[in-house]
């Protein structure tokens, strides 16, 4: 039976390339062919038995999301597994619901169950992730940091926010509110402080009274909505924190008469569902797959013994204007 070292040979390389090779990090193209060339004309199978009592780690990573309902974060874990599936690793879904416990329990999880790494979207910005690391596994966080100096993934939520506040300015609003997710969350205080970013560079007042935080859902959405609403000075536009928050609050534009665009509605987020043109919302679309695969070409790379400090890549959104 080959084993690694007899393709190493016939591929004219280290054993420790042909690791590389399989774990899909940091080798030239050339390199790779010839140890693909090698492994099939002798027929090599890698065996993962042996690599987790080697590394005394399994080829498993875990990804544990906060809401696996919203389309957002099934974008990240589709492009998390497409890397991960490619370089022979299997992938692990975990469903925190935000929860800090339940968030707790998965990574102790991870631990035992020897996962060579995990990617994290924090329940908040106290996830510790400490034994994960203490027991010499890789972690990365994805789309918000964690308490921990770590590879993080996430987007430009500040811009996001302004670029999407600015456009409904743009549009002759004048009386802007922002709904966004609960403020423990960095990523609802990123959008929340781009909206007042946009608002004071217009000349414009943010009072705290259009500012809502709720829960990233689409009932968190409607309600306030409905509060806005409800006010003596109610606003004339909203811009939601996410793509469920925007279902949310347009479900209760609706229900009311006021649909966009004779209100302003933008959403930072694609909206996964709405019976709205597109063209009456404005959008800021976020690269989600493509974060979870930047998330896990770099879980793969710490999984491989890549060293150096902690690495943190911001992706933008792209906005798309509603049509008036």
């Amino acid at each position: 039976m080959a084993t690694i070292y007899d393709v190493a040979r016939r591929a004219g390389v280290s054993p420790a390339t042909v690791s590389r090779v399989f774990n899909g990090v940091n080798v030239s193209p050339e390199k790779v062919a010839a140890v693909r060339e090698a492994v099939a004309h002798l027929g090599f199978v890698p065996s993962r038995a042996a690599r987790a009592l080697r590394t005394r780690s399994t080829e498993v990573i875990a990804l544990i999301i906060p809401d696996i309902e919203n389309p957002y974060f099934t974008e990240v874990a589709r492009g998390v597994e497409d890397v991960a599936q490619e370089a022979g690793y299997s992938l692990v879904l975990c469903n925190s619901d935000a929860r800090r416990e339940k968030e707790a329990d998965y990574l102790d999880i991870a631990v035992s169950e020897r996962m060579a790494g995990v990617l994290v979207a924090g329940a908040d910005a106290g996830t510790d992730v400490s034994g994960v690391l203490a027991a010499g596994h890789a972690v990365v966080a994805v789309d918000r940091p964690v308490a921990a100096d770590v590879d993080t993934v996430t987007i430009a939520n500040r811009e996001a926010g302004r670029a999407a506040t600015a456009e409904l300015l743009g549009a002759g609003y004048t009386r802007i509110a922002c709904v966004t997710g609960p403020e423990q969350i960095e990523t609802a205080r990123e959008r929340a402080l781009g909206w007042r970013q946009a608002l004071t560079d217009a000349g414009m007042p943010a009072p705290d009274e259009l500012l809502v935080h709720s829960s990233f859902h689409v009932d968190g959405g409607r309600a306030a909505a409905a509060a806005l609403l409800s006010s003596p000075e109610p606003p004339d536009a909203i811009l939601a924190g996410n793509n469920l928050l925007g279902v949310g609050v347009i479900q209760h534009l609706s229900e009311i008469g006021s649909a966009p665009p004779a209100f302003g509605v933008a959403v930072v987020g694609s909206l996964p569902f709405t019976t709205l043109a597109p063209s009456a919302v404005t959008v800021v679309r976020l690269p989600a797959r493509e974060m979870g695969a930047q998330a896990a070409r770099m879980l793969l790379e710490r999984i491989s013994g890549e060293r150096g400090p902690a690495r943190t890549i911001v992706l933008g959104g792209e906005l798309q204007a509603a049509r008036r």
